[in-house]
């Protein structure tokens, strides 16, 4: 098996072009499957629709929740579909299984109010807390993730037509709209601290760099959003992605397509946009409840 696997990974990597960080996601799934068929003699050759449900049960031992579950399922249909492009096996084990369904739990949001008190803590009068505003300004504006927000660089900002170029999963551009707050934060920050602090040899372009002149660490815009957070006495769990979460539903509340917001946050598939329409359901039962004759 380890062979198929280090040609799965190959192919991952160098034909469809995902991140390392997705294929470490893959390696992990798929080394459960393997301690699996290594416990119970299994040739991944010979695997059938019933040693896919004894899989299960062996992922249900290891008090795996269910959206992980559905995960390592949905790792180990996309690793047989590329045995059956191999040639390896004739058939996907996986696909006979009914799919169960997962209770996906709904990504924690904030409101327009907590996202405003959050950016209102930077103290902007400071270098660093002019490019704190200015990293949070553009994160919430444009939905990025954390990896798009530190890589991103100058080159890719277009002002004039109130644009940014993200590179995202799999080196996928898109083109995100950016609004007027943002690019004056952003400008701001270019002039003021970005000019002080740039060390040609180790700026390189990024938008973003730290009192070195160094690309900013995961980990440290991790510290300053928790900072921040707390300073804004916001009691919730609010991550980097909380902000992508946010961005995508103040924009269907507010009428906005799903396609275009599908667009927007470079999701493949419309499926993982829809999670968001939750929001856009409980705000018209909320219309309903209040306005219908017979709504209560």
């Amino acid at each position: 098996m380890n062979l198929y696997l280090r040609d799965f990974f190959i192919h991952l990597k160098l034909e469809r072009g995902l991140s390392k960080n997705t294929i470490d996601s893959y390696n992990f799934d798929l080394k459960h499957f393997q301690e699996f068929s290594d416990q119970n003699k299994t040739l991944i050759e010979k695997a059938t629709t019933d040693t896919i449900l004894s899989y299960l049960l062996f992922l249900e031992e290891l008090n795996l929740s269910k959206p992980s579950i559905a995960r390592h399922v949905s790792s180990l249909r996309t690793f047989y579909k590329f045995l059956i492009l191999e040639n390896v096996v004739e058939n996907n084990p996986t696909e006979l299984l009914s799919t169960r369904k997962v209770e996906r739990k709904l990504p924690d949001t904030l409101t327009e109010t907590e996202v405003d008190l959050i950016l209102k803590q930077p103290q902007t009068t400071t270098e660093i807390g002019l490019r704190d505003k200015a990293m949070l300004e553009m994160i919430y504006a444009c939905g990025l993730r954390i990896s798009e927000l530190l890589n991103f660089q100058q080159q890719d900002l277009f002002f004039n037509e109130e644009l940014i170029r993200v590179k995202g999963k799999g080196s996928k551009e898109r083109l995100v709209p950016i609004g007027e707050t943002a690019v004056y934060w952003i400008k701001l920050y270019q002039n003021q601290v970005r000019l002080v602090w740039k060390k040609p040899e180790k700026s390189l372009d990024f938008l973003f760099l730290n009192t070195k002149g160094t690309k900013l660490s995961r980990m440290g815009f991790l510290k300053i959003l928790r900072a921040y957070v707390e300073n804004a006495k916001i009691e919730k769990r609010v991550t980097p992605h909380t902000f992508r979460h946010s961005f995508a539903t103040h924009l269907l509340e507010g009428g906005a397509d799903l396609r275009a917001v599908q667009e927007m946050l470079g999701h493949t598939d419309i499926s993982t946009t829809q999670i968001y329409t939750h929001l856009d359901r409980e705000l018209l039962k909320e219309i309903h409840r209040t306005f219908h004759p017979r709504g209560r």
